[in-house]
């Protein structure tokens, strides 16, 4: 297999630096000069730093605040790691309080009222609205596989979601999704749809060389297909490129006919999590697959796609959020690991609406209208597990943060009948705290491997009772 999680042992800086040294090495091996792919990269930069100053002029913002060192100790502007310079912004939005005052007090008034205002917030200020009418998603099953995996017999199908593209033919969209369930199912079986980075085979192993532990443990898929259950991989990046000079491209580019954002239009995150319910559009028509019980995970950027994936489409059950930090189900108020700035930075933006950009500008993290509690609060009443690694190796997604936006979706979840995390104490590492939302901190780096069997139980107590159902 060539497609890893994002993330998973390695940090988007090595990633892109393999890549860069890949591409160039197979531009020479083709007669081609590995200085145009050196260009390609400069021309990619200029084009994304050119968007986000066009969308600087748009909200009247002369300069944002830098963003955090996270890799250079003795660097002036190194990330914050002290406990007690973190809390910032320490009074957080109330989930239960609306806008007109009213205290939330029965689910009637949550659904009805409160509910609409937070997604509106999200909506205008944080990842940006979806157009009202995106376009249609034609699926065709490329390529049909039976063979065995982890020595389990299974289907394994190859999708492509064909995005209608009439409305501008220029911009071609086509979501890349792979269907694995185990061959001799009975009936159809719940899945779990993993967001993830394909490699190229050259690419995948330098990294497969470099880092020889990354396939130790068995593999999330061999979990997943011992429990009788199905596993998918939705690649965002056929999506929406993760880059700002490709807002003008992929499924925004295309709602958009080619033209740049608006302050409020939706950003990369948003767009990988319309991708992953286009995915789930397709397994309620899959006879090998119960809908009713598809879960999502992903990490690092990738999980705070999944939160929002989760948080938008009620349809997902249970969805595993891994190192989402920042953006994902880390306080946007805490100062620790990456702040707000790094978000808005030009490597990132483009990630949330163009809103994003006035809180690392005139404005500050604590006049953001709303907080990760209660992106976490839009998939309540269904299960979230919460996973972060140690400080000292995963500090910039913040477990700590993570933990207490967890802890303070609490009230929402009991509201509607479901059990919040049991405290608001941060535990000790290696703690499982597991109402209907779950939380744990491993002691590894960087990874949502230590995690997967402890969110596989999570889930199999939800699989089985939507089962007898």
């Amino acid at each position: 297999m060539n497609v890893i999680p994002l993330g998973n042992f390695l940090t988007i800086a090595v990633i892109s630096t393999l890549f860069a040294a890949t591409t160039a090495s197979a531009a020479g091996t083709n007669g081609t000069s590995s200085a145009s792919a050196a260009a390609n990269a400069s021309d990619e930069k200029a084009a994304t730093e050119a968007d986000q100053q066009r969308m600087m002029n748009l909200l009247g913002i002369a300069a944002l605040r830098p963003g955090r060192d996270g890799s250079h100790t003795n660097s002036p502007n190194y990330a914050n790691y002290d406990e007690s310079k973190a809390n910032v912004y320490p009074d957080l939005p109330d989930p239960l309080l609306s806008n007109n005052g009213l205290k939330i007090t029965t689910p009637e008034l949550w659904w009805k009222l409160r509910q609409p205002e937070i997604v509106e917030d999200f909506d205008s200020q944080i990842y940006g609205r979806v157009p009202v009418n995106t376009p249609s998603v034609k699926w065709e099953v490329t390529g049909i596989d039976r063979t065995n995996e982890y020595g389990i017999p299974v289907i394994m199908k190859y999708l492509v979601g064909h995005v209608d593209n009439s409305q501008d033919p220029q911009i071609t969209v086509n979501i890349d999704l792979t269907l694995t369930t185990p061959a001799d199912a009975k009936a159809p079986v719940p899945v779990l749809m993993q967001l993830a980075f394909r490699f190229p085979p050259a690419l995948l192993a330098r990294i497969r060389k470099m880092y020889p532990d990354l396939d130790r443990g068995p593999a999330w898929q061999k979990q997943v297909l011992a429990k009788g259950w199905g596993c998918a991989t939705l690649i965002p990046t056929s999506i929406q490129a993760d880059n700002g000079a490709g807002l003008t491209q992929g499924i925004i580019g295309l709602c958009n006919k080619g033209r740049p954002r608006k302050p409020d239009d939706w950003g990369a995150l948003r767009a990988w999590a319309w991708g992953a319910s286009r995915a789930l559009d397709y397994f309620e028509t899959d006879p090998d697959v119960d809908a009713r019980r598809v879960g999502i995970e992903g990490h690092s950027r990738y999980g705070k796609a999944t939160l929002v994936a989760m948080a938008y489409d009620p349809r997902f059950a249970i969805a595993y959020v891994s190192s989402s930090g920042e953006g994902g189900a880390k306080l946007f108020r805490r100062n620790f690991g990456e702040p707000v700035e790094n978000v808005a930075a030009a490597s990132e933006y483009h990630w949330m609406a163009g809103n994003f950009l006035k809180y690392a500008g005139p404005l500050t993290a604590g006049d953001l209208p709303v907080d990760a509690h209660e992106l976490i609060d839009l998939c309540a009443p269904r299960p979230v597990f919460i996973s972060g690694g140690a400080t000292r190796g995963d500090g910039w997604a913040d477990a700590k943060g993570m933990f207490m936006a967890a802890a303070a979706a609490g009230p929402v979840y009991t509201l509607l009948g479901k059990r919040d995390l049991g405290t608001t104490n941060f535990p000790p590492i290696g703690t499982l705290l597991s109402g209907d939302i779950a939380f744990r901190q491993h002691t590894s780096g960087h990874t949502d491997g230590p995690n997967w069997p402890f969110f596989l139980d999570f889930a199999e107590k939800y699989f089985a009772k939507s089962e007898t159902n």
